[in-house]
């Protein structure tokens, strides 16, 4: 498979049944087109979640009544806290975000315009902006989501010698399942990587990362044994 292939919905998310955004994803080429009409979607979803699961615990908010939020948490809506999620101490919610069951949203951790699949875990000091977080992926401490280049130029995604335009000027990351990030690594945006691979801590990592790889920020990329 192409890089340029590796890249689309269906190559990165096989598995749409761990997110509620999958009719979203579904109809897109590239996962990252669905974050501009995530906000929408997200509106048009809460009011048809079944209420023997779901209260609306604010304006254009859904939790889960399995959901354990911390009453220091800061929630924006529109958001959906999906089922057995823990959103812990001054987690900051701002809006566009789509979260979904036994996901773990840590303390001081930030998210906006995301989606986060089932069992993500973004549990301490991360920034995750603009960005789609695959089935039980995980940031470790202080990792964080790039997503607007210096220059304020809209993002383009390099792979195969191609350019692929995003058409967004906001773009963080977009990680397939299973995915580790590192301790205190950037993702600089539009930074994909694929299912199963793995970022050492400290790392500066851009462009694409094929499934079962390692990114060493020392020594490039290693495919695992």
């Amino acid at each position: 498979m192409s890089e340029k292939a590796a890249l689309r919905t269906a190559a990165l998310f096989p598995d749409l049944t761990h997110t509620l955004a999958a009719p979203l994803l579904a109809q897109t080429e590239y996962p990252w087109q669905a974050l501009a009409g995530l906000k929408e979607f997200i509106r048009a979803l809460g009011p048809a979640l079944p209420a023997e699961e779901y209260d609306c615990i604010g304006e254009e908010i859904w939790a889960a009544k399995s959901a354990c939020i911390a009453p220091t948490a800061c929630i924006n809506g529109p958001a959906i806290i999906g089922p057995d999620t823990e959103v812990r101490h001054c987690a900051f919610i701002r809006g566009s975000a789509l979260v979904g069951a036994g996901a773990v949203v840590g303390n001081s951790t930030e998210l906006k315009n995301v989606i986060l699949f089932d069992g993500v875990q973004v549990p301490h000091y991360n920034y995750v902006g603009d960005s789609i977080l695959g089935f039980k992926s995980h940031m470790g401490a202080g990792a964080i989501t790039s997503n607007v280049k210096s220059d304020k130029t809209p993002v383009v995604i390099h792979t195969d010698g191609e350019c692929i335009e995003t058409g967004l000027k906001k773009l963080g990351a977009i990680l397939a399942d299973h995915v580790e990030v590192g301790c205190g690594s950037v993702l600089n945006p539009g930074t994909v990587i694929g299912a199963q691979s793995n970022v050492y801590p400290l790392s500066s990592v851009r462009g694409f990362i094929p499934a079962g790889h390692i990114f060493k920020a020392e020594k490039g990329l290693v495919k695992k044994r």
